[in-house]
């Protein structure tokens, strides 16, 4: 349950990805939001579907991850198809029955709310399969270094940030032990309507969050013993430079967002 969580899983590789730039990769990740929400037509929706699905031969980075990131959305993607299959009432009439109708808008927008959520998900998850947090601490922060002239707290943020996702992995290691304790102890935590299963999941979620606060004072007073006093004077042990592969990578982005756009002025609308 849950090891299916990806999110601040880093995957070890030397892929064309992996030697991205991480301030590259995260003003890749903005580009590649913007370029999903800029596809209003389903059928231009295959640029992305094909692009990711590139990215992610690319990155090398096995397709069970992705999976794996979609999994926990396994209860949102149904729902939001049915919400928005019977709450449109736009369109042409396609099935009737009982109390239950369906448009062609409704239908429409149904598996487009659908794939603009899942591309999302897998698209921005390659982001820390890919990158180290440390890496993606010092992307951020050099990303958000020109905010310091309005006195901005980028390293405060970005250390903050890393610390989160370096910790999510742990926690759900933690997670899963407490879980197998507890079934081997005879807690049931499949049966019974959601009620039931929310009151069963109490043992676990109290030792965890017992165990975050105790892992939090820990690491306060490690940082503090160690004198640490923010980004003041730090060095790094790799210096972040652009090379070539990142400005391949920007024109590839580039190029997708121009098809996009492009595509969806000339090609007529086929849905």
């Amino acid at each position: 349950m849950f090891k299916d969580i990806t999110l601040g899983q880093y995957v070890p590789g030397d892929s064309f990805l992996h030697k991205l730039d991480p301030r590259t990769k995260i003003m890749l990740m903005i580009a590649y939001i913007v370029a999903v929400f800029l596809v209003q037509r389903i059928e231009i929706f295959a640029l992305v579907i094909i692009f990711t699905v590139a990215v992610t031969l690319l990155s090398k980075v096995s397709i069970t991850y992705l999976f794996k990131a979609l999994k926990p959305m396994k209860f949102l993607l149904p729902l939001m198809f049915l919400m928005n299959l019977f709450l449109i009432k736009t369109g042409d009439l396609l099935v009737e029955w009982w109390i239950f109708k369906i448009y062609s808008d409704g239908l429409k927008n149904a598996f487009f709310i659908v794939l603009r959520l899942a591309t999302l998900v897998a698209g921005t998850s390659l982001l820390t399969l890919t990158t180290t947090p440390i890496a993606l601490t010092d992307g951020l922060e050099k990303l958000l270094s020109p905010l310091k002239v309005i006195k901005f707290p980028a390293h405060e943020l970005a250390m903050m940030m890393t610390i989160a996702l370096r910790f999510i992995p742990t926690l759900i290691e933690e997670a899963d032990k407490i879980m197998k304790a507890q079934l081997a102890r005879g807690a049931d935590f499949e049966s019974g309507n959601v009620f039931k299963r929310a009151k069963a999941m109490l043992p676990i979620l109290i030792p965890l969050f017992v165990n975050s606060f105790r892992r939090a004072d820990e690491l306060a007073m490690a940082m503090e013993s160690r004198c640490y006093h923010g980004g003041n004077g730090r060095t790094r042990m790799r210096v972040l430079c652009f090379t070539w592969r990142d400005l391949v990578a920007v024109l590839v982005m580039a190029a997708l967002i121009a098809a996009i756009v492009i595509s969806q002025k000339l090609i007529p609308a086929v849905f």
